[in-house]
C-alpha cells in the first residue's frame, strides 16, 4: 500500500508515492481494530441462555356462567393460543431456550400445576429444564379476569418471579394484550422479572 504526499514541483501539485516503515506499522493496529469489530458483528452479544420449560396455561373458572355451563371451546383456544404466544415470545428474546414438554404434556394437564406440591419443578427437571414457567386465567366473570405467570427455580424449588395482570372482557385481543403487559413489563423487564 502506499501513502500519499503531496509535492511541490514548478508550482504544481503532485500525488507522489511513498513508502515508509512507519505506514505499515500503522496499519497492524487498523487491521486488529476491524478484525475485532467483525468479530462481534458475526458472533453477536455472547449470553447464556436459561433452559425453560412454559408449561400449558390453565383455566381457574369461578364465574357462575362457568358453574353452570361447563368448559367453553374459545376459551380452550384462547389458552393454547396464549401458551405459544408465551413460548415464541421468550424464544424471540434470545435470553432462553426452550425444552419439548410434549414427553409431559399429558400428565401436566392431568394435574393442578398450582397446586400439586411442585409436580411443576419435577417435570421440568425430567426434562433438563432450570426453570419451570407456569400460567393461569382466573375468571370471575366475562367481564372481570386476571392473568397471572409463575417462575420457578427447578434445583432449589424457590420461586424466581410471579406476575399478575387483571384485564377486562373475555375476547382475544384481552388476553392477548395482558399477556404481552406482563412479558413487556414483567416477565422480560430489566430491572423486574427472569434476571440473566
Amino acid at each position: 500500500m502506499f501513502a500519499i504526499r503531496i509535492c511541490e514541483r514548478r508550482a504544481r501539485v503532485y500525488i507522489c508515492r511513498m513508502r515508509t516503515r512507519s505506514t505499515s506499522i500503522l496499519r497492524f493496529p487498523l487491521y486488529l481494530v476491524i478484525a475485532w469489530a467483525l468479530l462481534l458483528i458475526v458472533q453477536g452479544p455472547t449470553h447464556a441462555q436459561t433452559v425453560a420449560a412454559v408449561f400449558d396455561f390453565e383455566l381457574i373458572d369461578t364465574s357462575l356462567e362457568g358453574e353452570i355451563n361447563g368448559v367453553r371451546v374459545d376459551e380452550q383456544a384462547r389458552l393454547r393460543h396464549l401458551s405459544d404466544q408465551l413460548r415464541q415470545r421468550l424464544t424471540n428474546s434470545g435470553r432462553f431456550s426452550l425444552v419439548d414438554i410434549a414427553p409431559v404434556a399429558s400428565e401436566a394437564r392431568a394435574s393442578n400445576l398450582q397446586g400439586c406440591g411442585g409436580c411443576d419443578m419435577q417435570m421440568a427437571k425430567r426434562l433438563g429444564a432450570e426453570l419451570a414457567i407456569t400460567g393461569t386465567v382466573q375468571k370471575v366473570s366475562n367481564l372481570i379476569l386476571n392473568m397471572n405467570i409463575y417462575v420457578r427455580d427447578v434445583s432449589s424449588g424457590a420461586t424466581v418471579t410471579a406476575m399478575s395482570a387483571d384485564m377486562r372482557g373475555n375476547t382475544d385481543e384481552s388476553w392477548s394484550r395482558a399477556l404481552d403487559y406482563l412479558i413487556r413489563n414483567r416477565l422480560l423487564a430489566p430491572d423486574y422479572g427472569v434476571r440473566r
